[in-house]
């Protein structure tokens, strides 16, 4: 079973295309923004939800940005377009959330944690930075000529982002007192 998907990996990968990524990116980057809005206060099932739907919405338009851009002659970004709207909205959510807890509770930005802070820069830098390597790819600008350059550019933000956010998190809630 494991050889015909690696095969099918290794062949998807040759045609400039990766499907697991894009399925795997949908699920663990759902996880982490959920997460990052429950830290600013997100807790009805309606925004986690819509949050969730939004953010795999944005990922599985990347996935049809490189099915779309497999006939195409030049690249066709409407997909990346529509994605990068889709993939905004959730950050909005927590935007919102972090200021109207701002203008409700006054105070309330001096006692949120450090952590909280960091989490939300440094995945929010690290967030951006995967439709990049994507432009990148896709203009074929330097390195990213070569389409495994850029797929390791995919796996090194993402194994980056999730270790990042879980040190974050263990530093601010999970050390010892």
């Amino acid at each position: 079973m494991l050889p015909r998907i690696n095969n099918f990996y290794n062949k998807s990968l040759q045609k400039g295309i990766n499907y697991f990524r894009w399925f795997e990116y949908a699920l663990s980057s759902s996880v982490m923004i959920v997460l990052i809005s429950m830290l600013f206060g997100a807790k009805d099932i309606g925004t986690i939800v819509a949050i969730v739907g939004l953010n795999a919405t944005m990922n599985l338009l990347g996935l049809m940005m490189e099915i779309h851009n497999q006939i195409t002659q030049r690249t066709n970004w409407t997909a990346f377009i529509i994605g990068s709207f889709s993939g905004a909205i959730p950050w909005v959510v927590v935007l919102l959330y972090f200021l109207g807890s701002a203008v409700k509770t006054p105070g309330v930005l001096e006692r949120v944690p450090w952590f909280v802070y960091a989490i939300f820069g440094t995945y929010f830098v690290l967030f951006n930075l995967f439709p990049v390597n994507m432009v990148l790819q896709y203009k074929k600008i330097g390195r990213w000529r070569d389409y495994l350059y850029g797929e390791r550019g995919y796996i090194i933000l993402s194994l980056v982002a999730k270790s990042l956010l879980a040190w974050l998190v263990f530093a601010g809630t999970l050390r010892p007192v």
